[in-house]
């Protein structure tokens, strides 16, 4: 089995770890593909509630291995992920654990993720424009829509990276911790996130994104509707958080 990456299941959480330590976890073809299976197992998995991506040694992911890049922009078809041109709507949380460098393609998946958490030591940035190139894979659109446009055209235009206390300060990620906290805190964080009914965490993720793209009247119609519908498919587990809220105990979730 290959170790390209590691994919670990805990509960209800999953965690994708790109552990190609000796090349700061570019991706080659082989981690694009079990990128793409693992991502995908994620999406289709019902008892999969909630995942992690982190790397291994100094860097989260440095973007695409330059030594295999013919190889890659030949790859057919090319594996559906969070950064692909057309990525799959998926309404379960996704957290970025970065830790070390997240540069280009690296850093575009972070800022695909819902929540990140970064290390103290962590190096956030898009460098594209110093090799002549754009960030292909929604770096522009998703670092605009994040933090407020001065600060992204600054990433965007320099290509220059950015520490983890300025990437907190401008609210690209939502908290910083030592390095050898930071899976335990992304863990922690998933498991408040999994102590909560599933339907209603993914009907929430999926009103939060849907109403930026409509004006706010819009989207306060469109809340009642994801409601109602949450009201149909999740009656089991409104029923199960009342009757624990009485009994004073935690209650225990199954997706429906």
């Amino acid at each position: 089995m290959s170790e390209e990456i590691i994919w670990e299941k805990r509960g209800h959480i999953r965690i994708m770890t790109f552990n190609r330590p000796e090349a700061m976890n570019a991706a080659n073809v082989e981690m694009l593909q079990l990128h793409g299976q693992y991502f995908q197992e994620f999406v289709e998995d019902d008892d999969a509630w909630v995942l992690i991506f982190t790397g291994t040694g100094r860097a989260f992911s440095t973007g695409l291995d330059l030594k295999a890049i013919k190889e890659i922009f030949a790859m057919q078809p090319r594996p559906r992920t969070l950064t692909s041109p057309d990525p799959p709507e998926i309404w379960k949380p996704i957290i970025a654990a970065i830790n070390g460098y997240a540069v280009g393609l690296g850093c575009e998946l972070a800022l695909a993720c819902d929540i990140r958490i970064a290390a103290d030591d962590a190096r956030i940035g898009l460098p594209e424009v110093k090799r002549a190139l754009v960030p292909g894979a929604g770096g522009c659109q998703r670092l605009s829509r994040l933090v407020p446009l001065g600060n992204a055209l600054m990433m965007l235009c320099t290509g220059d990276w950015i520490d983890a206390q300025e990437a907190y300060r401008i609210g690209l990620v939502q908290k910083v911790v030592p390095r050898d906290q930071l899976l335990d805190e992304a863990i922690q964080l998933a498991e408040r996130i999994c102590d909560n009914a599933p339907g209603a965490v993914r009907t929430v993720k999926e009103a939060a994104y849907r109403g930026l793209e409509v004006p706010l009247r819009e989207a306060l119609v469109q809340c009642r509707d994801f409601d109602v519908r949450n009201r149909q498919t999740s009656a089991e587990d409104i029923e199960e958080g009342v009757k624990a809220f009485a009994e004073k105990r935690k209650p225990v979730y199954k997706g429906r």
